[in-house]
């Protein structure tokens, strides 16, 4: 499946040149959860991703640098197994800080602004204060929450290939780096135009698209039910949390109970003892249930959540840019109206026009401040001659970045959705998983002591 001419992705973003096409060679194709390489047995769309090779990254190691000094830091060990051809090595490896991903991020949405870039966990400001950000505990769940950020980089077909990428596992002078690409990004610079000062201008926040797309707003829709369905699914895990948590608690002071009355009755002192004991275990798997299997859940679901926050914004950019066509077009059309009244106004014809009450007051005004004579309204008719030339321009430039944004867009949503099912199934197998074994190991537990309490008699 992996390396078929077939399945090169000859498409990396809207408005950044194509990628060379890359050759090659069969590869076996690793086996992991979730783990997607190719949709050509699928699907043969020209929206369709393709993968060109695997990726399969990983996190670990933290260890904090220049301990006992004011510079602190931690580093992590990111390691990569891959068969793309723009990596020189199969195996790559490096230390990077918590500085570096956000530099990755950053600079991957700017990059790529039809992509999905997956979001970093937050910063955790209480931490930074109190100085927890150096404990074990928050350095283990850090290096969790980053390793889900690079397995969606790898996972994704453009990204997976981006330069920036192969340098973060590659570059030992990775500090260099990031200033060449900040002296020079990949992609053009973005001069200010006549199209961004018009979005400055024209676009607000209650601006909305006119002719808007089926596709995009069946999307939409999609996204806010699966938003909905994750936020219920959080706040009802966090309840169940908590009644595990008040659970593990009750279970704690009945086995401290069952061994205080144990010593009250010293005939059946050692079966209330097992029982008491038996009691602990279960309150501890209770525990061990909520730290390895619930609370994982619950950071998933909520950086599965800010995930697509980072896919609806992509859809956002898409409706901007179809706005930004829309606005242009009506100003190029009230442009172009306005010439054609002078030009009629001129040449004799100004009732055949259609004047509106602006128009009208417009050319009161202009009679009052002297401004009427036809050498004005020609010097007009030239000023607008040369904005129309500059709004058509801008216009063609808008309708081609809005439909090449859009055929990206709907490339976007299949990556995304084949990354949101990989995540769930191994989400929720976790989960399974943790659950099967909580009840399996509570079950062997439960049965060894309900022949000791059968076997207790008590004389009345």
């Amino acid at each position: 499946m992996l390396g078929d001419d077939e399945d090169v992705f000859d498409s990396v973003t809207w408005e950044s040149p194509n990628s060379p096409t890359y050759a090659t060679e069969p590869t076996s194709a690793p086996s992991g959860p979730g783990f997607k390489q190719s949709t050509a047995e699928t699907s043969e769309g020209p929206h369709d991703p393709k993968w060109e090779g695997y990726l399969i990254t990983s996190v670990k190691d933290p260890v904090k640098e220049l301990a006992e000094t004011k510079d602190i830091y931690v580093s992590y060990l990111v390691s990569a197994k891959t068969n793309l051809p723009i990596y020189s090595i199969t195996n790559p490896s490096a230390r990077r800080r918590f500085q570096d991903f956000v530099f990755l991020r950053e600079h991957l949405v700017k990059d790529f602004p039809a992509c999905v870039v997956p979001p970093l966990p937050d910063k955790h400001r209480l931490e930074y204060l109190t100085g927890d950000r150096f404990s074990p505990e928050f350095m283990e769940r850090r290096r969790q929450d980053l390793h889900t950020f690079l397995q969606r980089l790898s996972r994704h077909p453009t990204l997976q290939r981006s330069a920036l990428v192969r340098a973060f596992f590659e570059s030992t002078e990775w500090h260099v780096h990031m200033h060449q690409h900040v002296a020079h990004p990949p992609g053009p610079e973005s001069n200010q135009g006549i199209i961004d000062n018009l979005s400055d201008t024209l676009l607000n926040a209650f601006s909305r698209v006119r002719k808007p797309d089926e596709r995009f707003l069946s999307m939409r829709e999609g996204v806010d039910r699966f938003e909905e369905g994750l936020v219920t699914s959080e706040r009802l895990w966090t309840r169940a949390r908590g009644r595990t948590s008040d659970l593990t608690a009750d279970y704690h002071d009945l086995a401290v109970a069952v061994q205080g009355l144990g010593f009250l009755e010293s005939g059946i002192t050692e079966p209330l003892n097992h029982f008491s004991n038996t009691l602990l275990e279960f309150s501890a798997l209770l525990r061990h249930l909520t730290q390895t299997t619930t609370d994982p859940f619950l950071i998933h679901l909520h950086s599965l959540l800010s995930y697509s926050h980072a896919n609806r914004a992509v859809l956002k950019l898409r409706d901007q840019k179809q706005l930004d066509f829309e606005e242009l077009s009506d100003y190029l059309s009230g442009v172009t109206a306005e010439r054609d009244r002078l030009s009629a106004i001129i040449s004799g014809h100004a009732g055949s026009s259609g004047l509106g009450i602006g128009s009208y007051l417009k050319d009161r005004v202009d009679a009052l401040r002297g401004a009427d004579d036809d050498r004005s309204r020609v010097e007009k008719m030239r000023k607008l001659d040369i904005k129309i030339k500059e709004l058509q321009d801008a216009v063609t430039t808008a309708h081609e970045t809005s439909d090449a944004f859009s055929d990206e867009t709907l490339r976007e949503q299949a990556v995304f959705q084949y990354a949101k099912e990989a995540e769930m199934k191994e989400m929720l197998s976790d989960l399974a998983t943790g659950q099967i074994e909580f009840y399996k190991t509570a079950m062997e537990e439960w049965e060894r002591i309900i022949p000791v309490i059968q076997r207790i008699r008590v004389d009345v």
